[in-house]
């Protein structure tokens, strides 16, 4: 054998997300079998239930069975549904809009009308897609974006990396926002057991931070880059494919479209105001989006089964992100099945009693940051963390609303970098740049963000937000 079909052999690949996930749980499980079981006892203030401080007691140990590890996917389908359907919905919604050419003939309208302003382009996008991104938690969505993102970056004397960088870094920066993203602000707010999306004051402040810093990153990058092309990270790509691109073909943007488009974003805002008049959950939500989703898909003109297979296509499209949210809830259902949650809850907060709340928020915010690479899911992410997070919040007396904060950025920030997050990955393919010459762009503000967000995580604990 030779040497070179060694190396192609033993090429480490990075396991599936759900291989990930049930690597986890299966250590959970042996988990019970070591971790002595215990239990707080906990009582209602409120809304909230608590944990109440010194109660901790041990109990007998559950010596859960081999089948539990697999009983464990369902059940945490089951105590996750109504997030889980949330996103089915959600996703075949935007199936439904996307099919129409609405997203799509929208964006190149708007795009074709910047086309002159070349100064207004990058702000102006960027600032679109954030909102997508802090109210309809735009993630995977942007993958179909990028091209066109990329043709007119390169119209307008950018290159494809300015292009990429619009969409990814403009969803990011609203995504890490996250006002009012159900996904992951939404579902760490629900296992915290707070009001839907409070807080949303000072992550609009940071957010306008965050979205600066990213806006300034790309502008500097396109001017440098229009002003010579060889300081182009991607001078190569440009060379070979950057004069293939200089016409751009332009869909018309029907009334039909425009109507679709507006239903969705209608929807968006009438589940915001739902929330806060009406304390809406996710199941109001999703049907707010079906009913939309149906009614634009028929508006467009794709019919009854045209509408009902873009809604299955949809879902298709976003079953993945879906079941990570059932799969990872099932490592929490197999912990308190088990009766160690507490124990392991107890263990960590006798370890940080000491330690300063400022820096207790900071080594949250890492674990956050590094569980990312593995839990590649904002929902999944937070129905795992959180459970363990809230309740040594409370046990060290951190704000649970600062607790979601430290999730909130360490998942989002971490999106734009791990290169097991498929929109990440899926973005740079269809722009032909890779991850090597984006983490090359990107470095900077990664930092910048970091810096934003721990200021921002001291301040929330000095005001007490």
């Amino acid at each position: 054998m030779t040497k070179e079909k060694q190396r192609k052999k033993f090429k480490f690949k990075t396991p599936h997300t759900y291989a990930l996930l049930l690597m986890v749980i299966i250590f959970a499980w042996i988990m019970t079998y070591i971790i002595p079981a215990g239990e707080y006892a906990r009582e209602k203030k409120g809304s909230q239930t608590v944990v109440v401080s010194g109660s901790f007691h041990g109990v007998a140990n559950q010596h859960l069975s081999f089948l539990d590890i697999f009983r464990a996917v369902p059940e945490g389908l089951v105590s996750g549904g109504e997030i889980v359907f949330y996103v089915f919905l959600v996703g075949g919604a935007f199936g439904i809009v996307h099919q129409t050419g609405a997203f799509e003939n929208g964006v190149n309208k708007a795009m074709r009308t910047l086309g002159k302003a070349n100064f207004l382009m990058i702000p102006l996008t960027m600032t679109a897609f954030s909102i997508l991104g802090f109210s309809i938690g735009l993630s995977e969505e942007t993958i179909i974006f990028v091209p066109i993102g990329v043709l007119i970056a390169r119209t307008l004397g950018y290159d494809a990396l300015t292009g990429a960088a619009v969409v990814i870094l403009g969803a990011g920066s609203g995504f890490m926002g996250g006002m009012l993203n159900p996904f992951t602000v939404g579902v760490a707010q629900k296992v915290a057991e707070l009001p839907l999306f409070s807080g949303w004051g000072l992550r609009t402040i940071i957010y306008i931070f965050i979205l600066f810093a990213a806006i300034a990153t790309v502008m500097l990058y396109g001017h440098k880059v229009k002003k010579n092309k060889t300081k182009s990270i991607v001078y190569e790509l440009e060379k070979e494919e950057g004069q293939l691109n200089k016409e751009i073909e332009y869909q018309h943007f029907s009334k039909r479209q425009a109507f679709s488009l507006a239903l969705i974003l209608g929807s968006i805002l009438f589940n915001v105001f739902g929330i806060f008049k009406y304390d809406w959950t996710f199941t109001q939500m999703s049907a707010n989006f079906l009913l939309a989703g149906i009614v634009a898909g028929l508006v467009a003109g794709l019919g009854f089964n045209g509408t009902f297979d873009a809604l299955v296509k949809g879902m298709q499209d976003i079953l993945y992100g879906a079941l990570v949210v059932g799969i990872a809830k099932g490592i929490v259902v197999l912990l308190e099945n088990g009766k160690i949650i507490d124990s392991i809850v107890h263990g960590m907060t006798t370890l940080l009693a000491d330690v300063p709340a400022s820096l207790v928020i900071m080594v949250m915010f890492v674990l956050q940051f590094i569980l990312n690479f593995f839990i590649p899911s904002g929902s999944g992410q937070a129905l795992t963390t959180m459970p363990l997070m809230i309740p040594i919040s409370d046990l060290l007396h951190i704000n649970r609303q600062i607790t979601v904060l430290a999730f909130q950025y360490g998942d989002a920030i971490s999106n734009i970098l791990f290169p097991t997050s498929a929109t990440l990955m899926g973005a740079l393919a269809v722009a032909r740049i890779t991850y090597t010459q984006w983490l090359k762009f990107a470095w900077k503000l990664i930092i910048i963000w970091v810096v934003i967000c721990a200021v921002a995580m001291s301040i929330a604990l000095m005001i007490g937000y």
